[in-house]
């Protein structure tokens, strides 16, 4: 579950976020829309910590029987690093360490979260289609990789910890056809198999609705709706909003 509090950013005299109150429960899929400037990166780097917020706070608490529940209940971000286990993202190519390979670059994440190779390797099986024999055995440096390609290796590695939240930025940019609806499927499976919230971003109206269980529209960094999506049910007002025919 994650809890936003009366958080606010302000770049000058633009507005990037205002949000009073909002709760994104446990096994969402949020869908983030809105137009350009709406505020959803900054959300976004709010609530990974990438940007000190001008006033409020994020708070994540996480339900494991592995884990001491009551030492995860409303961890800042902003205050400590008790989340960062349990959190997986990707909104950009700067999250990637684009002198390694693909391979090199999934172990380091593994090694580093306490995996062994073995498990890292077990848990990219589930990656092979959506990698499309263009990532893998590749030989290739993360820096010379396709736009597409990158974000494939950001979008798995982001997964790779099976983390109980994830954030994912324009997941669809820069991937063919095919690799968006293998995402859709992948997105889905995920949150299925693992119980996940998972919010997203995205321009792409149509995958979003498809995938989301609840949709938030943003404008000028507000939450101006806050729509329930049981099968496509924030189709139409999304469609009037955005001044589809």
């Amino acid at each position: 579950m994650i809890k936003i509090e009366n958080l606010k950013k302000q770049f000058g005299e633009t507005i990037a976020c205002d949000i009073p109150s909002f709760t994104i429960n446990d096994g969402d899929i949020l869908g983030l829309v809105g137009n350009n400037g709406a505020g959803k990166t900054t959300l976004f780097r709010l609530l990974l910590d990438l940007l000190q917020a001008d006033e409020g706070a994020v708070f994540y608490s996480f339900r494991r029987t592995s884990i001491d529940e009551s030492a995860l209940t409303n961890i800042n971000p902003a205050e400590s690093e008790a989340w960062k286990n349990e959190v997986g993202s990707y909104i950009d190519d700067g999250f990637l360490i684009d002198f390694l390979t693909p391979e090199e670059y999934f172990a380091f994440l593994g090694k580093i979260s306490g995996m062994t190779q073995a498990e890292v390797d077990q848990r990219l099986e589930a990656f092979e289609r959506f990698a499309g024999g263009e990532i893998f055995g590749q030989k290739k440096l993360i820096r010379n990789l396709s736009a597409g390609n990158k974000q494939k290796v950001g979008i798995i590695s982001a997964l790779l910890r099976k983390p109980k939240t994830v954030i994912l930025d324009e997941p669809f940019n820069f991937l063919d056809p095919t690799s968006q609806l293998v995402l859709k499927h992948l997105i889905t499976d995920y949150a299925k198999e693992t119980g996940a919230t998972i919010i997203i971003s995205s321009h792409n109206l149509q995958h979003t609705v498809d995938i989301s269980t609840r949709i938030a529209l943003l404008e000028h960094g507000q939450i101006i709706r806050d729509l329930p999506n049981d099968e496509g049910s924030a189709t139409a007002e999304l469609q009037e909003y955005f001044g589809a025919e």
